[in-house]
């Protein structure tokens, strides 16, 4: 699933290429594209035909567009998107021949390239909604918290809540209420920066490991963002198609039985939430159990 850095690099891609345009018509190829617009397709197309699609914003792994009505008022409702397993916003020219899981198409009335949205395993989506004071947050979106990387993050206010929280260091960060934005690949590359194994107990993390950690997340995010993010495969591009390449600077994740970049031991891999967790035995040894 895509993370902070792939969201963030399309939100920077659509602000780039949509934001200020009007949409001029909108095809939906597949109802499960606008599941989550529980008014159903014809209403999905009909608030957004006319309107146009302001700056983009990002919280977490969810974009909006906020909507501008014809005379430029605010509607106080905004397109919203979650790219889900394999979703794409693209920007292609009008000619360019359909994509194989094309789901719903974008025109504008500049009659420029138009917006589309492509997903192989439907998992993502788009609807309209509600957005308070025309730049506000959405509600589906107002449970995730901000993420590091946004200058309000509240340091102090994430250490005293991340050691509160009775539970192990990666199931926390992978914690959408605690900090936005962090999956499975930067969790795993942080908690490396950060000489912490991910099953660490977070009520006995010191302060200087959750600075070490927060620093952790803040630098792997940085330069995976500087490196269009990370993909290992087709399905996750910027609005242009491009791939990230931050999967060449991985340390652990994916990494099994190759040496440690800092110390040389074999990277091992353990099962985690029916997913999997990468780490230096070495650099991050497991903690011991807690006793009775």
């Amino acid at each position: 699933m895509p993370e902070l850095p792939e969201v963030e690099v399309v939100r920077r891609g659509l602000e780039r290429w949509v934001a200020g345009r009007t949409v001029a018509a909108v095809e939906v190829r597949h109802p499960r594209a606008v599941r989550r617009h529980l008014e159903g397709t014809e209403h999905f197309v009909a608030a957004l035909t006319g309107r146009t699609l302001s700056a983009a914003h990002r919280r977490g792994k969810y974009l909006w567009l906020p909507l501008a009505e014809p005379d430029g008022a605010a509607s106080g409702r905004a397109l919203v998107a979650h790219l889900g397993m394999s979703g794409q916003l693209l920007v292609e020219k009008r000619s360019q021949p359909d994509e194989t899981h094309l789901r719903a198409r974008f025109t504008f009335t500049d009659g420029g390239r138009e917006l589309r949205f492509v997903d192989q395993r439907t998992f993502g989506g788009l609807a309209v909604e509600d957005a308070p004071d025309g730049d506000g947050v959405p509600p589906r979106v107002a449970h995730i918290a901000i993420d590091p990387l946004d200058p309000s993050f509240d340091e102090s206010g994430f250490s005293a809540a991340l050691r509160r929280r009775r539970t192990e260091v990666k199931r926390a960060l992978l914690d959408q209420t605690l900090v936005g934005g962090v999956g499975n690949i930067y969790a795993d590359e942080a908690l490396w920066r950060a000489r912490l194994h991910g099953a660490r107990p977070t009520d006995r993390l010191t302060r200087t490991q959750v600075t070490d950690l927060l620093d952790g997340v803040r630098s792997v995010l940085g330069e995976a963002l500087a490196q269009g993010g990370t993909s290992f495969d087709s399905l996750y591009v910027d609005v242009n198609g491009q791939s990230g390449y931050f999967s060449r600077f991985l340390a652990v994740y994916g990494q099994v039985d190759r040496p440690c970049p800092r110390c040389g031991t074999p990277i091992v891999r353990e099962s985690f939430m029916n997913r999997s967790s990468y780490s230096c035995p070495q650099c991050q040894p497991r903690p011991r159990a807690r006793r009775s």
